[in-house]
């Protein structure tokens, strides 16, 4: 990612870090920004403990360039040309960037110490833990108290009658990459679950996911079962019928195998599989056809290689993408958490999710699924609660699947990258249903990878048991005090209802994500998104309908003194005129006798009508003169003439921009040269 630095920082100082780069400093070398057509800039470029900086010699701008050695995917050294030789850096957040340096050993040196800086070899050695946004202890203790499971499994409904809380994975001794605390049916005895945890990979038992509480059905998850060809377990067999008790309405449950059969029957000979419902009574069986984490590296490559043709036409480029399958796989994922939520809000019927081990396809499903559900994931609080339910707290292999440290890199996958993109698909279909925007969802991303924060750091629960809270910061308390800059202008809290999105075959309706994976080209974006422009006509409209309030309270003000003047004003009259039938013997009879009586009714003075005129004319006046810019803002053009620099984006805060400023400047360290 392209970061500024805020002034008066400076790079943390890792003294180990700073034992593997060769060469801190290059000069004259020349930026060739991949997805730019502008000329490439000169200027120097600097490695430290945590960055590469790369500061343009134009002395007017002094334009930086940071990228974080964690965002770094590869690096090439490619082929010494006359003009020098190149490195090219292939970020984890979609941004290609080219140094040619003058000498053939600098871009050496500095290949060789990228390489280890890029690639860490434990935790130790991540930005998370000398990124220091200066706050105090306190601070950083609320701001990873800012979500809390128990509180959210008490939201749903549970403990109740059915669902209980279980010890029995304290100290990891069932199952060491499930949470301690793990919720199950009342009637599944620590027997039974110890049992089912034995015939299942990992030990991975079933456990609640989400419950619904307007019916009572439920969304479990776990891993396949050890079945072979022919094995069973009577104590699985009694936890899935437990699941099904805790669900009075219904009378089976679905089993979903989020495989390709051919995978499921594959594992089969491997002793594993799937459940067979000769053995297990009221189920009902259902494969879904998510391909396996390889494939999915396998489709963003060809996704990405898409991405990076040079003036592609329309044909090659949609030719590149249906051929990747990246779209297809989304609809996969889509389409299981679409069934799943479907069964529990339609039908009634509860459901065990689970895949291979149960911490990838699994988890994409039932955070797609509680997702449809519950308009509480819906909103930024609810969506990182969501997140650490189904990823962060149920093992899912964040260090393996985003190479945070150097490990196999048939390991990694975009997994969570999946899940992420079937929100924004989401979003596309219910654009007022989300609370959140765009930029939300890649600000999401860019830190899954960035490990600035602690949130994502290892592969589970028990893994996290170095302090990590103590020694490093949420990225969900970061988010949270910038959430003006996340809001979905667009966004009605009555979209309370579950999502129905639209799934049948001739209704593809799955768009290419070029704010994820093409944010870096400026040439592709508006100036202003729509989202800011919205967002910026949503504030000028809140001022003025607050600026209304206030006129109309005055108005009413107003309105009262004139009615009591007017009471006043007939309580007068009304003397007056008994005084003048007490003094009058005489009865009009004729016109002539009103004519001659006309000069003794009672008029309105000069002076009351002075008086009248001249509240009329106060009220008038104070309308004008209590704000003087209403007339400006009710203005059609000036309310619209000065969007841009009223964007809470502050010009466009994602990613994309390379600016002096970066709105994630929190990540940022100053070059001390």
């Amino acid at each position: 990612m392209v970061v500024a630095a805020k002034e008066g920082e400076s790079p943390p100082r890792d003294p180990v870090a700073m034992e593997y780069i060769r060469l801190p400093k290059v000069e004259n070398v020349r930026l060739i920004d991949g997805t730019s057509s502008k000329r490439a800039a000169l200027g120097t470029l600097y490695l430290t403990a945590t960055h590469v900086i790369f500061v343009e010699n134009e002395s007017d701008a002094r334009k930086e360039t940071w990228v974080l050695h964690s965002q770094i995917s590869s690096i090439e050294k490619q082929a010494t040309t006359a003009t020098g030789c190149p490195l090219l850096i292939r970020c984890k957040n979609f941004q290609n960037i080219q140094f040619i340096m003058p000498q053939e050993r600098d871009c050496h040196d500095v290949y060789i110490s990228l390489i280890r800086l890029a690639r860490p070899v434990k935790y130790e050695e991540l930005y998370c833990f000398s990124f220091n946004p200066k706050l105090n202890k306190e601070e950083r203790e609320q701001g990873w108290k800012l979500t809390n499971l128990k509180e959210e499994y008490h939201r749903m409904g549970v403990p109740n009658n059915y669902w209980q809380l279980s010890d029995v994975n304290r100290d990891y001794r069932v199952c060491d990459s499930y949470p301690t605390d793990v919720y199950v049916p009342k009637s599944a005895t620590a027997h039974i679950i110890v049992g089912s945890s034995k015939f299942r990979s990992r030990r991975r038992f079933p456990a609640l996911s989400y419950y619904y509480k307007t019916n009572n059905a439920s969304i479990c998850r776990s891993s396949q079962p050890l079945s072979g060809f022919s094995a069973r377990c009577l104590e699985d067999e009694q936890m899935l019928q437990s699941i099904r008790k805790a669900n009075p309405g219904s009378d089976f449950i679905y089993v979903v195998d989020t495989r390709p059969k051919l995978n499921a029957m594959a594992n089969r000979a491997a002793g594993k599989g799937y459940e067979n419902e000769d053995n297990y009574s009221n189920i009902k069986f259902q494969f879904i056809g998510i391909e396996n984490i390889h494939v999915m590296r396998s489709s963003l490559q060809k996704m990405l290689e898409v991405c990076e043709l040079r003036s592609p036409s329309m044909n090659d480029f949609l030719w590149g993408l249906e051929n990747s399958g990246w779209l297809k796989h989304i609809k996969a994922i889509m389409d299981a958490g679409i069934f799943i939520a479907k069964a529990v809000a339609e039908e009634g019927v509860s459901v065990l999710v689970h895949c291979s081990d149960g911490w990838d396809r699994t988890s994409q499903v039932c955070s797609v699924a509680s997702l449809l559900l519950d308009p509480f994931y819906r909103t930024l609080k609810g969506f990182m609660v969501l997140i650490d339910k189904d990823w962060v707290s149920f093992g899912h292999k964040f260090n393996h699947r985003y190479g945070n440290l150097d490990g196999d890199p048939k390991e990694i996958s975009p997994v969570i990258d999946q899940f992420i993109e079937c929100v924004w698909q989401l979003m596309e279909q219910f654009p007022c249903a989300f609370e959140f925007n765009e930029r939300f969802l890649i600000h999401i991303q860019h830190h899954i990878y960035s490990c600035q924060f602690g949130n994502f750091l290892c592969n589970n629960q028990k893994e996290r048991e170095l302090k990590i809270q103590e020694r490093t910061y949420s990225l969900w308390a970061h988010l949270w005090k910038n959430r003006a800059d996340y809001m979905n202008p667009l966004y009605r809290e009555d979209h309370n209802r579950t999502l129905n999105p639209q799934s049948a075959p001739w209704q593809f309706v799955y768009k290419f994500w070029s704010g994820m994976y093409n944010r870096f080209e400026k040439g592709l974006h508006p100036r202003q998104s729509v989202t800011d422009y919205l967002m910026a006509v949503k504030e000028e409209t809140q001022q003025l309908e607050e600026e209304l309030v206030v006129l109309e309270e005055r108005l009413a003000k107003l309105t009262k003194v004139q009615l009591n003047n007017g009471e006043m004003t007939k309580q007068q009259n009304g003397i007056d005129e008994l005084q003048l039938s007490t003094s009058n013997d005489s009865i009009a009879n004729t016109p002539q006798d009103y004519i001659g009586n006309l000069k003794s009714f009672p008029s309105r003075s000069t002076s009351q009508g002075d008086e009248e005129d001249s509240a009329l004319i106060l009220t008038q006046d104070n309308l004008k003169s209590s704000d003087p810019d209403l007339s400006a803002n009710s203005d059609q053009e000036s309310g619209v003439e000065d969007m841009s620099c009223r964007s809470p984006s502050g010009g466009g805060g994602l990613p994309t921009e390379d600016s002096a400023k970066d709105r994630d400047s929190d990540e940022a360290v100053c070059l001390t040269v």
